[in-house]
């Protein structure tokens, strides 16, 4: 087995998803950089990355319409932004830590293309799109049911971002900004936990538990806010 092939087993067992086709995820893995012009359609994630985001805002569309049935259009349509975002799909691919098995330009490597916000959430559509054209609809939605599953929970919260909220509450008492702490990381490559303690002086610390550290942030902010009766307990 080649040092490739293993690289592939080793990003498949993260992606809970065996590929039949390996080109494709080989073509999902792959930024235009590392690719001549007169091949970038062919070879590069582009076309992949496009398919992806489409079955990404199908199936999170119709968790949303399954799961919260009392929900209106606006909200709905407010929820399913927030997950399919770029960011959220960039948290997703540092979750499955995508970057150290992309492929790169040079120059683009050079400029740490492999943590880019923007680049890592293109890759994880893009992976999404790989799975769908290989296995059909069935994997890909329970690839995404599994790795944006506690995102779905936090985007129907239909509050203000929990960290800028207990920001804002910090500071108009004249405290410092909440420090978050990251306690420990727990659990397999593709099922990471992350513990995270917030700290405001003068007050107790809390802990909470995510599967990113930027769900673990936002949950015990929120539980912060929740103590401190700025916030009402979700029912």
């Amino acid at each position: 087995m080649s040092r490739r092939d293993k690289t592939h087993e080793r990003l498949q067992a993260r992606l809970g998803y065996t590929f039949t086709n390996a080109d494709l995820l080989e073509r999902a893995l792959t930024h235009s950089s590392a690719v001549s012009p007169g091949k970038r359609i062919e070879r590069s994630y582009q076309r992949l990355e496009f398919l992806g985001d489409r079955v990404l805002g199908l199936v999170v569309a119709d968790m949303l319409y399954q799961r919260y049935p009392k929900s209106n259009e606006g909200e709905l349509s407010r929820s399913l932004n927030t997950l399919v975002r770029k960011e959220t799909c960039a948290e997703i691919a540092r979750q499955l830590d995508l970057g150290r098995d992309m492929i790169l330009g040079e120059s683009e490597a050079r400029s740490g293309g492999a943590d880019k916000d923007a680049i890592l959430g293109d890759v994880t559509e893009a992976i999404i799109g790989a799975i769908f054209s290989d296995g059909g609809l069935e994997p890909a939605r329970i690839f995404i049911e599994q790795h944006f599953g506690d995102y779905l929970a936090d985007g129907q919260a239909n509050r203000a971002d929990a960290k800028t909220t207990l920001q804002e509450w910090a500071q108009g008492r004249g405290l410092e900004p909440p420090d978050y702490i990251l306690v420990e990381r727990t659990g397999p490559d593709h099922a990471p936990e992350f513990t995270i303690r917030v700290d405001i002086a003068g007050y107790d610390p809390l802990e909470a538990v995510g599967p990113s550290k930027k769900i673990a942030e936002h949950r015990v902010a929120e539980q912060f806010l929740v103590r401190q009766n700025v916030w009402k307990e979700r029912k």
